[in-house]
């Protein structure tokens, strides 16, 4: 005598059935490299490197484990005080930037900013690095610059570092040349900050201030 028995399966299990059936008709047999990368490190993978405390001698590596706690201490404050004097000098020299930034005018400032003449800037400012540390007090310095944005830049630039400038023309006739005269004030000090103007426009459009 033959009993069939029913076996009633919900829909969520035979759903779930099915999908087991066609992810492993879909997905391939893993090859030996396959599993050794699945299973990777040990004890598949490579070998793993020593650590550096491992390839340490024992005798050194006591020797920094049993440190005098004094001698810890000073090395540390040294190491704190040296990263204060630092940072110190970095905020040092990034106010005197600013400082010096804020004496030119907002649109010589704009048009520094925007300028994508980098090497012009950078000649006029070297030119101008080297006139503030060689001359004296009374000395000028004379350029003769025709283009008017490019002037505008050197006006920039004489007023990042603290210096006045004045352009005339050179004689009565409407075509003369103009000549850019540049002294240092009176009263005043000419400024050389330790960051040149053309490095901190690059690190103002870099986003690092």
């Amino acid at each position: 005598m033959l009993i069939l028995f029913t076996l009633q399966v919900s829909n969520r299990r035979s759903r779930r059935w099915l999908n087991d059936r066609l992810l492993m008709e879909l997905v391939p047999r893993l090859n030996a490299e396959e599993i050794r990368g699945l299973f990777a490190p040990p004890p598949f993978g490579d070998d793993v490197p020593l650590s550096p405390f491992c390839m340490t001698n024992v005798e050194e590596w006591d020797k920094f484990r049993n440190i005098d706690m004094d001698k810890e201490a000073n090395i540390i404050d040294a190491s704190e005080r040296s990263s204060t004097k630092r940072k110190g000098r970095v905020d040092a020299d990034k106010t005197a930037v600013l400082n010096a930034w804020h004496r030119v005018n907002c649109k010589t400032r704009e048009a520094l900013r925007r300028s994508f003449l980098s090497e012009l800037v950078q000649g006029y400012e070297e030119c101008i690095r080297a006139f503030i540390m060689d001359s004296g007090d009374t000395d000028a310095l004379e350029l003769r610059v025709q283009d008017l944005f490019h002037r505008l830049l050197l006006h920039g630039v004489c007023e990042f570092y603290n210096l006045v400038s004045v352009t005339v023309i050179e004689s009565k006739d409407a075509e003369s040349p103009k000549m850019t005269r540049i002294t240092k004030k009176k009263k005043g000090v000419a400024e050389l900050p330790n960051i040149t103007l053309i490095h901190s426009l690059r690190i103002s459009k870099e986003g690092i201030w």
